[in-house]
Formats: structure tokens, C-alpha cells, sequence
């Protein structure tokens, strides 16, 4: 009963306080009438209090996000379902599930009455303009009585997530040489014509097909030992993205920070579809992306990145050179001095292709492409180590740009012109 007078709203406190003084004024005045009109004002919000307290209405909640990953402006469908799993009908129901601001408003919803054993779905959208990841829920239920009288408040446990990713644009097929690792036991050996027992063996390791092993090299070894698998060819890569706070420009959707990551994820989606091997670094370091679904890992890690308070790529350099077997550096870069450009165009050395994607970041502020004398001079000491220079200004898609990937050693400066 304590719950169920806690849960009286406003209207229901009117009542209580509207009976309680008829009452005063019944037994002050002597009117008999005025004393019963007292009595069902005052014991109509009490017994409302009552009964709402008292109902234990059992209820089951699900929840599925469609798609549970979507991009940067795009809509995903959230569909609740509630079921009644007892043998009574529920009263007057008021739903709101919990959603982040970012998402938009909170959405509420009226279940008028629900039957035993009876199942209600609900479905309604989300949309953000940022990235993230957004817990939607848990759900409230307030279950209420018809007058409006009390509201009593009850939530289930059960959240979802929803990842929100940056823009992810088409970009046109650019033929990107590079050096062509492997990533099997060993490189492809030849079997000997006596048969495959003249195939070096290796030990068991957890996970290997049990048809490879090497029965005879383990009766002689005394342990597990199974043949090498030949040699899996693979382009591998490493995506460099420049996150450190000072080197963007611009606040929010549209700054060149966001830019930034919009077209490393481009990148990184377009170039896993071909096939190629990626490991992404940041200023920061390597981040760690899962082996299985490389892209969708990229796009989990690059929705929740955030800016860094680094003030130099040494961190982010020196990763890249411990990648060893890189075929393919891709850098998307916001402002550099020609000190930084010099350290990170060492990584590039002969059988490595090296993009370099340079945010103008002073186009954000206003500025004339390329009117900034660093800016010229870092597109210089690139294209004089052979990166190959993509320029991406204010207002411009990663995808008109991306063909410059192409050109070898050359940058444009104003309308063109190459080193």
C-alpha cells in the first residue's frame, strides 16, 4: 500500500486532498451529503493505490534492433515484444523504452489491455548523425489504473546495443601494386616423388585439421605431429589514421576529423573487398581488429574512436614499421609539419606502395586549397619518397579523389602540376 500511495499522481494527490477536505468541511458544517461525497473522493485514489499495488502482472520482454549496425544518418527499426504469461489480463499499460539522447526522444507508447498468454510488438526508429555505440533500454513499464489516478513503474533488466558507423562511400577499382606476403606455415614446397612423407612436419597446434596428420613422424616423435599446409597468398596492409586533436579542424558531422574517419572507413571496407589483409594504427598505436569479418571489425573499431591528445606520429610511425610484411600503407593525414612528413615517408621503401590521404584542414577554416606553405611542403616530401598524394579539402568526397591513389609520385597543387 506504501508503494501504491508513492505512485499517486497528481491527479490522484488532488482527490486525496479534495476528499480529505469535504470531509473536515462535513463534519464542521454537519452535512451528511457533503460527508459521502468526502467519503468516495478520499477512498477512490486509496483503493486505486490498492489494487495497482497488489497487481503482479507477469511479463516477458524482447527486443531486436534492424539492423543491429547502421551508418551514420541512417534509420534502424526497434521492434519490442511484450508478453502476458499469466492467466489474468493486464490493465491500462505505458510503455518507454530507454533511448540516448542521440538517438532522439524517448518513445512511449499505450497498451490498452493485454490478454493472458497475448503477445504485443511495437516497433518504432532510431536515427543518429553521430557514431557510436548506444545502449537502447531497459524498458519501463508503468501500469496505471483507468482514472489516471496511479502510476507504478516497473523495468526489465534486458539492453540492447546499437552500432552506429562512420559513412562508408564506393570507391572506384585503383590498381594499388604491392608486395605480396603469405599467410600459410611455409611457402609452397614441392612434394617429393617418393610421396609425402619427405614433407617437413610440424607439431599438433589446436585448431589443425586432424586429416593432416603425419601418422608416421608421430609414431617416430612420440608426439602429435601434422603435414604444413602450402602457402595461403595474401596482400596485407596497414591503414594509418591521424587522430590527434591539434592536426583537425572543425566541430561535429562535418569536421575534418570526421571527414578523416568517414574515408578511413571507405578505404579500409573497399580494400578488405579486394581481398587485402588490414590492420589498422593510429597515433596511438595498432588497434586491435578480430580475423573474422575484417571489415565489419574496421567499421566497429572506427565507430568509437575518438580524438587524441597526442601532438606527434611517432607512436603511429614506429607501428607501422613493425608491421614488417606491409605490401601497402595507406595514411589519411590531417596537419603535418615537413619533420613529421619526413619520419613517416621512411616507411615507405622499395616493394611497399604508400597513399597518403591529406586532409587540407586550413579549407575548413575558410582557406584556398593548398594556400598553405606546410601543406606543400609535406605533399613534396612524400611524393619525393614515392607516396602517391590524395588531396581532400573541405566539402570534398573521398570518392572523386581517390583515382589520384593511381598516380605514382605526383601531387597536384592549384589547378595541377606534378614533382
Amino acid at each position: 500500500m506504501r508503494d501504491g500511495l508513492r505512485a499517486l499522481t497528481s491527479r490522484g494527490r488532488s482527490f486525496l486532498a479534495s476528499g480529505i477536505a469535504a470531509l473536515l468541511m462535513a463534519l464542521l458544517l454537519g452535512e451528511n451529503d457533503l460527508f459521502r461525497i468526502g467519503v468516495l473522493v478520499t477512498a477512490l485514489p486509496l483503493l486505486a493505490a490498492m489494487v495497482v499495488a497488489r497487481t503482479r502482472y507477469r511479463l516477458s520482454c524482447a527486443r531486436r534492433l534492424d539492423p543491429a549496425r547502421s551508418e551514420v544518418g541512417g534509420e534502424a527499426t526497434v521492434t519490442l515484444r511484450l508478453e502476458n504469461v499469466t492467466r489474468l489480463p493486464t490493465g491500462l499499460l505505458l510503455i518507454e523504452d530507454t533511448v540516448p539522447y542521440a538517438l532522439g526522444v524517448r518513445p512511449r507508447f499505450v497498451l490498452d489491455r493485454v490478454e493472458p498468454r497475448g503477445i504485443r510488438e511495437i516497433d518504432y526508429r532510431v536515427r543518429s548523425d553521430l557514431r557510436g555505440r548506444f545502449t537502447i533500454g531497459p524498458l519501463s513499464v508503468r501500469i496505471a489504473d483507468p482514472f489516471g489516478l496511479v502510476e507504478l513503474t516497473r523495468s526489465f533488466t534486458i539492453s540492447d546495443t546499437l552500432v552506429v558507423t562512420p559513412q562508408v562511400v564506393a570507391l572506384p577499382h585503383v590498381r594499388l601494386s604491392g608486395e605480396w606476403t603469405g599467410g600459410g606455415d611455409s611457402r609452397t614446397r614441392s612434394v617429393a616423388a617418393a610421396g609425402d612423407d619427405d614433407v617437413a612436419p610440424r607439431e599438433y597446434r589446436q585448431g589443425d585439421d586432424l586429416r593432416r596428420v603425419h601418422w608416421r613422424s608421430t609414431a617416430r616423435r612420440g608426439e602429435l605431429m601434422v603435414r604444413r599446409e602450402e602457402q595461403q597468398w595474401q596482400s596485407r596492409g596497414a591503414l594509418l589514421l591521424d587522430t590527434r586533436r591539434h592536426a583537425h579542424r572543425g566541430e561535429g558531422p562535418r569536421s575534418s576529423f570526421e571527414v578523416g574517419v568517414s574515408a578511413a572507413a571507405s578505404i579500409g571496407v573497399h580494400l578488405s573487398r579486394e581481398g587485402l589483409g588490414l590492420r589498422l594504427v593510429t597515433d596511438q598505436g595498432s588497434e586491435h581488429l578480430t580475423d573474422t569479418g575484417a571489415s565489419h571489425s574496421l567499421l566497429d573499431t572506427l565507430s568509437v574512436i575518438r580524438h587524441s591528445p597526442a601532438r606527434s606520429l611517432e607512436i603511429g610511425v614506429a607501428a607501422l614499421r613493425q608491421g614488417g610484411g606491409d605490401g601497402l600503407v595507406v595514411a589519411v593525414l590531417g596537419a603535418l609539419d615537413p619533420e613529421e612528413a619526413r619520419e613517416l615517408a621512411r616507411v615507405r621503401h622499395t616493394g611497399i606502395t604508400g597513399v597518403a590521404v591529406l586532409l587540407d584542414v586550413e579549407t575548413w577554416d575558410g582557406a584556398e586549397p593548398g594556400a598553405s606553405d606546410d601543406y606543400r611542403a609535406v605533399q613534396g616530401v612524400l611524393a619525393g619518397y614515392g607516396w602517391r598524394i590524395v588531396r581532400l579539402p573541405a566539402g570534398t568526397s573521398i570518392a572523386s579523389v581517390w583515382q589520384d591513389a593511381a598516380n605514382r609520385g605526383r601531387y597536384a597543387l592549384g589547378q595541377g602540376g606534378a614533382a
